[in-house]
């Protein structure tokens, strides 16, 4: 299911049955479909009373057609322009009728003011919902108009909205798994909204729950490839790093792709929150309150700390050195570290040399800093040196260490010599 752009021409269609979004004109598309309301047909609603005047068409989708209208008579809760959504399905309009309810109200969702069944010419039923009509179109074509992206701290407080929305959900054990520009809204004063809740689906535990249809624009990499079993909210994080990525770099026609954060023109900061989203499944933000919390607060500075010695360590490397990593890997091992290529849940030391200007998300954002980062966040702790204190406590523990080795070396040599002696 999708939502409504306000302008005049329709833009796409999803199908059903199949995961692909088409472009087709009004004209195509309806020559095989048909109008399921036809202007100016006048629809009154038996749940409120209401009657609503068809004024044209707005667009086509998975749940059904979209139209125009205007509220006839009087409401203090209907505005008198709004979006009327028909289909011949009822699943979808129960779904989306449901969360109307659900977030009546929440100022970052697109309201569903009516819903109600009408009776086709053909004696068919056709199942109506009156939304909120969102004037300057969904966030795509919003981008494409206008050609330009967001700047960062408008990005960040909208999607933050978004992610409101996002976050009621997750709470109630739902999954959205439909967050795609064409299903945000941007409504007065370039406020965004959330609409189309026609794929939401509850998970039964925390291994979330089957995907089936969803949009290839926005949908992780790991369910294209059918590598994925079952949609969980890291999921919906993913779809909302892309929105983020999309909003930035001003167009949301095609995906973000991990190669191109660190051109988009944003802060670093904001670089690691996108690629943390869209990156490795695993390491992603697992709801939209640790979203929430990334956009709000930025990460502690990667100070470097003080260590002792190096052995027991559990140590790695990252960043440009000024010799070479296997010189040093055999360094740290002679001082009695275990050298790690990755940080991982067992690393507790890391050596940080020069940024590497390729890195993934900028200057404190290559994978393995992020990494750090992450098992921080997790409660792990990680001392941060820099390439002069590891040589300096490699060269002085490798020397602790072979003394410690010549002396028991001799004090065994001793205890054989008085063994013999006595014996």
């Amino acid at each position: 299911m999708r939502s409504w752009r306000a302008a005049d021409r329709i833009p796409f269609m999803k199908s059903t049955t199949a995961a692909t979004t088409h472009p087709m004109s009004t004209r195509t598309h309806l020559a095989r479909t048909g109008y399921l309301l036809r202007p100016p047909q006048v629809i009154a609603s038996p749940e409120t009373r209401l009657e609503y005047r068809i004024d044209r068409m707005l667009g086509e989708g998975g749940f059904g057609q979209a139209y125009l209208a205007t509220r006839l008579g009087r409401s203090r809760v209907v505005p008198t322009i709004v979006c009327i959504k028909v289909s011949g399905r009822i699943d979808g309009w129960l779904r989306e009728a449901y969360f109307g309810q659900l977030l009546d109200g929440h100022p970052r969702a697109i309201r569903v003011f009516d819903a109600f069944p009408l009776m086709g010419g053909d004696g068919h039923v056709l199942y109506c919902l009156a939304l909120e009509y969102a004037r300057q179109g969904d966030l795509q074509a919003f981008l494409h108009r206008t050609g330009k992206g967001w700047p960062e701290s408008t990005a960040r407080r909208e999607i933050a909205g978004i992610l409101q929305v996002l976050g009621k959900l997750h709470r109630g054990q739902m999954l959205h798994r439909d967050l795609t520009p064409m299903n945000v809204f941007v409504c007065e004063r370039r406020n965004l909204k959330l609409g189309d809740f026609g794929i939401v689906r509850h998970q039964s535990d925390r291994g979330g729950t089957r995907a089936g249809t969803m949009n290839p624009l926005t949908a992780p990499s790991e369910f294209l490839a059918g590598a994925a079993p079952k949609w969980q909210a890291r999921d919906d994080v993913y779809q909302v790093g892309q929105l983020l990525g999309m909003l930035v770099k001003g167009d949301a026609r095609a995906r973000i792709r991990t190669s191109e954060i660190r051109r988009l023109p944003c802060s670093d900061h904001l670089k690691e929150i996108v690629y943390r989203c869209i990156g490795e499944r695993r390491k992603r933000y697992e709801s939209a309150h640790e979203l929430i919390e990334a956009l709000s607060n930025p990460p502690a500075l990667l100070r470097v700390g003080v260590l002792r010695t190096l052995e027991g360590a559990h140590l790695a490397f990252t960043g440009i050195l000024n010799r070479r990593r296997p010189e040093a890997a055999r360094a740290a091992r002679r001082a009695g570290a275990i050298v790690h290529r990755s940080p991982s849940a067992r690393t507790n030391v890391v050596v940080r040399g020069r940024p590497n200007p390729l890195q993934a998300a900028g200057r404190d954002a290559g994978l393995k800093l992020m990494e750090i980062k992450r098992l921080r966040e997790k409660g792990h702790r990680i001392t941060l040196l820099n390439e002069t204190q590891f040589w300096r406590l490699a060269g002085r523990d490798a020397v602790k260490r072979t003394a410690s080795r010549a002396a028991s070396t001799r004090g065994g040599e001793i205890a054989v010599r008085k063994n013999k002696e006595s014996t």
